[in-house]
């Protein structure tokens, strides 16, 4: 699948196709530049699922969870930038959160790429040249 996000009017819309069409998907790898728009992105898709927390990047804490106050059921987001050696996620503790049978959303999967769940749903975020953006999954 394809949304194209023409500017930041756009990204609610972008956000409710995203969760419209995740199907059954517990893992989501988000792909692309740095810039690209993941961060901003995932704080979308979380609030379009119910979460009232504010959302930030997850880049110094690794990890962050949030709650939809919709299902009540937890929502976990990543940011493995700073990640140096696949020995850090081990001690986190990241089977815990993939296999948990909760949404995550990890941001600089390529990092990891040897841990991701085999089901795990790749998503791309690209910048085009008019400076929209489009998420393939």
């Amino acid at each position: 699948m394809e949304i194209k996000i023409n500017s930041l009017a756009d990204i609610n819309e972008a956000a409710k196709t995203f969760v419209e069409n995740m199907g059954d998907g517990k893992v989501f790898a988000f792909y692309g530049k740095m810039g690209a728009g993941k961060t901003t992105f995932v704080k979308a898709v979380c609030e379009c699922l119910g979460v009232d927390d504010v959302i930030t990047s997850p880049t110094f804490a690794i990890v962050n969870e949030y709650t939809s106050a919709t299902t009540g059921d937890a929502i976990y987001h990543f940011d493995f930038y700073r990640i140096k050696k696949l020995e850090e996620v081990y001690d986190m503790g990241y089977e815990d959160y993939f296999y948990s049978g909760s949404l995550c959303f990890l941001e600089w999967p390529e990092l990891i790429e040897d841990l991701l769940p085999e089901d795990a749903t790749k998503v791309t975020i690209e910048e085009t040249a008019d400076g929209s953006r489009v998420v393939k999954f």
